[in-house]
């Protein structure tokens, strides 16, 4: 037999170092900028187009762009953001960062 150790921890929950965590708030901060961005293409779908002035393809492409931008730009001046909320969920959720181990036994397998 043969002894492994295991973080004993949540189950499959992987530990969050200080790195995990710097990757952990960028995603949440990638989330919530793809949030806004869908956010900003809605409000603009729901205002209706006149026919008169219509830009076409270059307007749909720098509308998409400018959404783009100001998803990346706006969420940075809140002050309670929905990236810091879902990054304080989500590492509360992990364990920490110093684990137990917990050694258990594991005979071979043996193929008949």
């Amino acid at each position: 037999m043969s002894d492994l150790s295991v973080p004993a921890g949540r189950s499959g929950a992987q530990l969050l170092p200080a790195e995990g965590k710097n990757r952990l708030r960028e995603a949440a901060r990638q989330l919530e900028g793809v949030f806004v961005e869908q956010l900003f293409k809605a409000m603009r779908e729901s205002v209706p187009k006149d026919g008169f002035i219509d830009g076409g393809t270059g307007e749909e492409i720098f509308t998409g762009l400018l959404d783009q931008h100001l998803a990346s730009a706006v969420p940075g001046g809140w002050d309670r953001s929905l990236a810091e909320a879902l990054y304080r969920q989500l590492q509360s959720a992990a364990p920490d960062e110093t684990p137990s181990t917990t050694s258990i036994s594991v005979a071979p397998r043996v193929d008949p």
